[in-house]
């Protein structure tokens, strides 16, 4: 079974091909991730909260509404955690400062 993860990877790869003309149409990869945990992808990083938001683009109140169920990320966001989740190390502490 592929992953969420895999399935990204798999549209990078395609639309790559696409831009460098290896290929004349592109395919839809339709991807469904779970609600992600974001405290428990957050400290995968050993990023702050503050730290966090600066590194995924969104305001410090938005991540601690996520972090405290008040709110949850969506669209491009919960990709973008899954991803951060498979591999914490895509985001570096250096880029949270």
């Amino acid at each position: 079974m592929s992953t969420a993860f895999d399935k990204i990877m798999n549209g990078i790869r395609d639309a790559g091909d696409y831009l460098d003309g290896k290929r004349d149409s592109f395919a839809v990869h339709e991807v469904k991730v779970s609600r992600p945990d974001v405290v428990t992808i957050r400290n995968k990083t050993g990023l702050s909260q503050p730290a966090f938001a600066k590194c995924i683009d969104v305001s410090l109140n938005t991540l601690k509404n996520w972090e405290m169920g008040r709110q949850h990320p969506e669209g491009p966001a919960r990709i973008l955690l899954a991803l951060i989740e498979k591999q914490p190390s895509i985001i570096s502490k250096e880029q949270g400062l």
